[in-house]
């Protein structure tokens, strides 16, 4: 968030928009900006923090994680082979139904965490297999997104394994931002030469699209970093919505917000005209950008705050909607307790929340559409969750 929401809009007013397209620049004042960004994603880190104690939610007991999978040796496969039957079955459902095969397609990479966690030795074939896969659809749909995100998931985990020091952890983000920044630089000319010359995806593509990159000078001149920032900057969007309302359109006083809590909420045959993800005509309506039938943005949890309740409103919004995330890490910690690897599932909850970019309708659909699941798998599946030294294990807490 502070990356997309703090550091992309601080590049931009400071040189970077100059390279930028008039529509793509910020549109209000600097202080304008930041006056409400920073109190909004302060009051957020405040409410997700709010009595969390010792970050009740995100810390991992690997003792009985370790413990647990000694148990049960079997379920990280099974989890992993549930996630690849998922993925390719999710092609022949509709949206609805395939959002969840999407989320049991996650599931893989569960099992590639109990992995890493449950096992003396590391077991390098199964996280070449799992990782390899999204490798593969990245380079064929031309999307890095989940690939960068499920890195970032992976190298977590590996650190609480390996408690690496700190100048260790510095050279691998440093290495990830490298990477970052040159899928960014060339994603433009190899979606080029797929997409619309059609021609074959894969390593080779990748590599013809960075050598015309270098080329054409793309990369690391002021330019290209102009159009690298422009990925990270969700700014740019906030920044026409506050120019847009109320100037234009007035605040919604949460009118639009119980649009967005009933698409979250209900499923589609109980509200069938609810929002959908990407909705482009509710984007239009508050940010006055015009986007081709092809293309959908979101607006972000910040800009749905403040186009309903204003600066000081959207504040408070941001404080609520960090107390409700506090909540729900804090039901995955009580109930840790007796499903040790319960703590893993919160990388699937919470991957569309933590990304700054997806409308609020999204967010909160996917976390609560995806926490629905983890209780379904857990009350048909219980014995398989079921810690058989629980009682030891909760007498040593």
């Amino acid at each position: 968030m502070c990356l997309q929401i703090l550091l992309g809009p601080a590049l931009a007013y400071n040189g970077l928009d100059s390279f930028q397209r008039e529509h793509n620049k910020m549109q209000v004042p600097e202080a304008e900006y930041f006056s409400y960004v920073i109190p909004a994603v302060i009051c957020f880190i405040v409410g997700l923090h709010f009595r969390a104690g010792k970050l009740r939610g995100e810390i991992l007991d690997t003792d009985s994680i370790r413990s647990f999978i000694a148990e049960k040796k079997q379920l990280p496969y099974i989890f992993i082979a549930i996630g690849f039957v998922a993925s390719l079955a999710a092609e022949f459902f509709s949206s609805e139904l395939a959002f969840v095969f999407y989320l049991l397609g996650s599931f893989k990479y569960i099992g590639a965490f109990m992995l890493i966690l449950g096992n003396i030795s590391l077991k390098i074939f199964p996280l070449i297999i799992v990782y390899g896969s999204i490798i593969l659809s990245s380079l064929g749909e031309g999307m890095f997104h989940d690939l960068l995100t499920w890195l970032i998931f992976l190298a977590a985990v590996l650190a609480i394994r390996y408690q690496p020091k700190v100048s260790v952890k510095a050279i691998f983000t440093l290495i990830f931002i490298a990477l970052s920044i040159s899928i960014q630089l060339i994603k433009g000319n190899y979606r080029t030469a797929t997409w619309e010359k059609g021609g074959e995806t894969g390593i080779n593509a990748l590599t013809r699209a960075y050598d015309q990159s270098q080329t054409e000078n793309m990369f690391f001149s002021a330019q290209s970093l102009a159009q690298s920032n422009l990925r990270i900057n969700q700014g740019f969007i906030i920044t026409h919505v506050m120019k847009t309302v109320p100037r234009k359109v007035p605040f919604a006083n949460g009118a639009e917000m119980n649009q967005i809590l009933e698409a979250a909420i209900l499923p589609r045959f109980l509200a069938p005209n609810k929002l959908t993800a990407g909705n482009r005509d509710i984007f239009m309506k508050y940010t006055s950008l015009t986007l081709n039938k092809n293309t959908s943005m979101g607006l972000s949890s910040l800009s749905d705050a403040y186009i309903n309740y204003g600066i000081t409103g959207g504040c408070i919004f941001m404080l609520i909607l960090g107390i409700f995330y506090n909540m729900v890490l804090k039901l995955f910690h009580k109930y840790s307790k007796n499903f040790p690897v319960l703590l893993l599932f919160t990388s699937l909850v919470f991957y569309y929340p933590i990304r700054p970019d997806c409308e609020l309708q999204t967010i909160l659909g996917h976390l609560i559409k995806s926490c629905f699941l983890i209780i379904m798998i857990h009350l048909f599946w219980k014995n398989k969750f079921i810690f058989r030294n629980i009682r030891l294990w909760n007498y040593s807490q």
